[in-house]
């Protein structure tokens, strides 16, 4: 396997990891992959793969001897949606369109089938407590419950509670109907602390009527929990990372197999940027690239950077200024700066 597939199956075991690139000043470049498990007999570097695990997002330091980037990874994020109905129709677009792996769960065949979820990653036709042990509830899902009923909210709720605990949970209902599941559900046994974490009625207030606009309060407070996490929840990764781009590095597709290629990705940021830090972009030596590090101009130049890494080896730091006349000239809105890593893949 490729350092890349191997990053993949590392984080569906042990759910995060960190990516350690090291950039020898001979042009070299050495990857080393790191779990939390490993942390404490590291060697080199512990306290940056550490301080990464932490803060979430990628590292860039740059010493005398070499410079090294750290990246952290962590499982895909899915939104699991139980129940196929209107609001789960918008809601399963619109997630997979900011990023989600969507899976629609429902027991209706007229209501589960890919010819009705086409966005979706996966639609599971079963009974709610038959389908939801299978998923393998992880700690990076987040789960919606949008089902035609609280019979069946009872239901999904029972079944949850024994899985691992994934990052949020939202219920769709009035406050006087949920607050009566609760009451019975907590005196079946279901902990009071773990139900007050559910988050219902669900979405932001925003005055949502139709089944579009209540999806997008839903994912509004997704995003929120996601982005300005409680200290609970510091599990969140503040990257950008595209999940699709690192599944192209780790499988390369057929047609681009025999192909040269480079990395550029976004090491960090400041200010106002279209991408943040950890958004990456294929380029083969043909010119094409798959995944965006923020488009226009300045993608286009580090395009080129790229194609000329793919020639002679190696690596190079790029800084994007966002701020001068060629950015305005461009008619761009963004006013901050990126420093781009380039990279050839071996």
């Amino acid at each position: 396997m490729n350092i890349y597939a191997d990053l993949l199956h590392t984080i569906e075991t042990d759910d995060q990891a960190v990516l350690v690139t090291t950039l020898n000043p001979d042009n070299t470049i050495d990857k080393q992959i790191v779990t939390r498990a490993e942390l404490p007999a590291l060697s080199t570097y512990s306290g940056l793969a550490a301080r990464t695990f932490s803060e979430g997002c990628p590292v860039l330091q740059k010493t005398e001897a070499v410079t090294i980037f750290s990246e952290p990874f962590r499982k895909e994020e899915r939104m699991i949606i139980l129940g196929g109905g209107h609001v789960s129709l918008a809601l399963a677009e619109f997630a997979s369109r900011i990023g989600f792996s969507v899976i629609v769960v429902d027991d209706r065949p007229f209501f589960a089938n890919k010819v009705r979820f086409p966005f979706a990653h996966e639609v599971i036709c079963d009974s709610f407590v038959s389908a939801i042990p299978r998923l393998g509830i992880h700690s990076f899902d987040y789960v919606v419950l949008v089902t035609r009923g609280h019979k069946h909210d009872g239901d999904c709720l029972r079944t949850l509670f024994r899985e691992k605990e994934p990052y949020y949970i939202g219920m769709i209902g009035s406050r006087r109907r949920v607050a009566g599941l609760k009451d019975a559900l907590e005196e079946e046994g279901i902990s009071r602390d773990w139900l007050e974490k559910i988050h219902t009625p669900i979405g932001l207030k925003i005055g949502a009527v139709t089944p579009e606009e209540i999806s997008i309060s839903i994912l509004a407070e997704v995003i929120r929990e996601k982005r300005m996490p409680s200290p609970d929840k510091a599990r969140t990764f503040f990257t950008d990372i595209d999940m699709e781009v690192l599944h192209k590095l780790a499988c390369i597709p057929e047609k681009r197999k025999n192909q040269k290629k480079a990395i550029v990705t976004i090491a960090s940021t400041k200010g106002s940027v279209p991408r943040k830090a950890g958004a990456k972009m294929i380029v083969y030596e043909d010119g094409f690239t798959e995944g965006t590090v923020g488009g226009g101009c300045a993608e286009a130049e580090l395009a080129g950077v790229a194609r000329q890494i793919i020639k002679t080896g190696g690596w190079t730091i790029k800084n994007i200024d966002l701020t001068n006349d060629m950015a305005g000239e461009e008619g761009m809105v963004c006013g901050g700066t990126m420093e781009m890593l380039v990279e050839v893949v071996e």
